[in-house]
């Protein structure tokens, strides 16, 4: 991989050769730009960032970008993510999914990732619908949502909060964005790649294929006006009327991120020697 110089870094830098191969109007083309505007605003070299996915829509970004990529198995980008950064605690390690891969299959993984407070960025694209596999509902898709025929009569089970819960579980930057603002996106992710700690970054995405209503959500979507705050406890306070279209920071907590202990010098024939039978 070549390296880039940072002083000449650009968004178009940080782009593959490879199209892009999700619906026309899919949310996610202006998440991808989004991201390698924030990777150009920081100048980060290429080299110095790895980009983690699951599986799904979402998490073919990896594919799309010129940084080192790692597509993983569904469900399992934050562990493998985790895996990486404390690994090579030098490297800018991001996480890029959506609401079925990180919520659902995912979503043991992603609470322990809040708690553990690694120094990861990671980008949920909700669309609130699995729209590689047809339009299923998905952990954030409302109650009464009645279009998969899998749900003809809607999930009838209350959706998952991904801001709430990433508050709840420990997460010390949390975040909310709407792809078709790309320029706040790309500054929400800029600012999450810069906070020592996990930090989670709530993108609505819309899938016009599967859910064309959502269409509408750039009608709906609004800023958030109040203080980013500094403890998850009135954080919470803040988000609980919240109406899910609120954009913005409203968590940054400066909690030490963790870090490993150092790395085990026992030689093998040694740890060997303790299953000896």
């Amino acid at each position: 991989m070549d390296t880039l110089p940072s002083a000449t870094a650009a968004p178009g830098d940080y782009r593959s050769g490879v199209t892009p191969i999700w619906c026309p109007g899919c949310g996610d083309f202006f998440v991808l730009s989004a991201l390698t505007k924030a990777l150009a605003s920081l100048a980060i070299p290429r080299q110095d960032v790895g980009l983690v996915s699951g599986i799904g829509c979402s998490s073919r970004m990896p594919a799309y970008t010129s940084v080192y990529g790692f597509h993983s198995i569904h469900g399992r980008a934050l562990a493998i993510a985790t895996g990486l950064k404390i690994a090579r605690p030098d490297l800018t390690v991001l996480v890029a999914g959506g609401d079925g891969d990180g919520l659902s299959i995912g979503g043991n993984h992603f609470l322990h990732a809040c708690r553990r407070n690694v120094d990861l960025t990671y980008i949920i694209m909700d669309n609130q619908v699995y729209g590689m596999t047809k339009g299923q509902a998905s952990p954030t898709t409302e109650e009464d949502w009645t279009k998969s025929k899998l749900t003809p009569l809607g999930p009838q089970v209350s959706p998952i909060q991904p801001v709430n819960l990433a508050l709840a579980c420990g997460a010390t930057f949390v975040a909310r964005g709407f792809s078709g603002d790309p320029n706040g996106v790309a500054r929400l992710i800029a600012e999450g790649i810069q906070h020592p700690g996990f930090a989670v970054i709530h993108v609505l995405s819309p899938c016009v294929t599967y859910r064309a209503e959502q269409k509408a959500w750039k009608q709906v979507v609004h800023k958030y006006t109040g203080e980013t705050q500094t403890n998850a406890r009135e954080a919470s306070r803040v988000m609980l009327d919240d109406d899910g279209f609120t954009t913005g920071i409203f968590l940054a907590d400066r909690r030490r991120a963790y870090q490993p202990l150092a790395a085990a010098t026992t030689a093998l024939s040694e740890i060997e020697k303790e299953f000896a039978i």
